[in-house]
């Protein structure tokens, strides 16, 4: 697929494989790298780390790069390297998602979670997000161009086992981005989460919702650096142990 020069990368994505920012994506990385593109075949937002183990999953080929899946982010990136890819790539990219992933969305969110699948995997892996709210125009060039240039930075530089990288993009154009910062997780403030209704026979049903645009004013967190108009970039950690209180807790009698 690759040769030693050109880097062979996995894109995939929880907004589905029609959705522009990831054809915008992978036009960018294909200007540099070989590309295959594996992603659901419909919107999976929110769909976190769930693997489907409860019914089969169909793969369809758009064309010999371009491949859906019925199913979720985290199937998409089991299915591409055990089985659809003839050799492991060399780095995951997924996006790029239409709205943030910042704070408390990297636990919910199918575009994180496919990076992180492609990170317990071993392979170094980035998300890419662009902060557009609502019906506003994408300007997902923005983000693509960033992409670009990081991972190129990656494939030089190489990334630690079981990290993944976290990109928050602005929706603004490229000359009102004022710059990239290395930002810790914020705290993201959802309003209110549960909408009760009733349906038109009287039954009442909930819709879980939030989608609150304000974040916990946190120095050096993704929402700050958001705000500011600067490309933020989280490293986040697969290993979720919290070593300090593992070993506090070490030193525990339980009777």
């Amino acid at each position: 697929m690759s040769n030693k020069s050109t880097p062979f990368i996995l894109i995939s994505n929880d907004d589905g494989i029609r959705a522009e920012g990831i054809q915008v994506l992978a036009r960018e990385m294909r200007r540099f790298a070989d590309v295959v593109v594996v992603a659901p075949d419909n919107e999976q937002s929110a769909s976190s780390h769930s693997l489907t183990l409860h019914r089969p999953l169909r793969v369809y080929r758009h064309s010999p790069t371009d491949y859906s899946v019925d199913g979720t982010p985290t199937d998409c990136i089991t299915l591409a390297v055990h089985e659809i890819l003839k050799k492991k790539p060399d780095l995951v990219v997924s996006g790029i998602n239409r709205g943030a992933n910042l704070g408390d969305d990297v636990h919910y969110s199918g575009t994180v979670s496919a990076a992180v699948e492609g990170a317990l995997m071993g392979i170094p892996s980035i998300a890419v997000s662009l902060v557009v709210w609502g019906d506003r125009n994408p300007y997902f060039k923005t983000a693509a161009h960033f992409a670009r240039k990081l991972v190129k930075k990656v494939i030089r530089e190489g990334l630690p086992k079981g990290l993944v990288l976290n990109v928050n993009v602005p929706n603004v154009s490229e000359k009102k981005i004022k710059g990239y910062a290395f930002s810790r997780l914020g705290k993201r403030n959802y309003g209110e989460v549960i909408f009760e209704k009733i349906d038109p026979r009287g039954r009442k049903y909930y819709w879980i919702g939030g989608d609150d645009r304000t974040f916990n004013d946190i120095s050096g967190s993704d929402g700050n650096m958001i705000y500011k108009n600067k490309i933020s970039i989280t490293p986040l950690q697969v290993d979720l142990t919290h070593y300090t209180l593992l070993d506090q807790m070490s030193q525990w009698k339980i009777e």
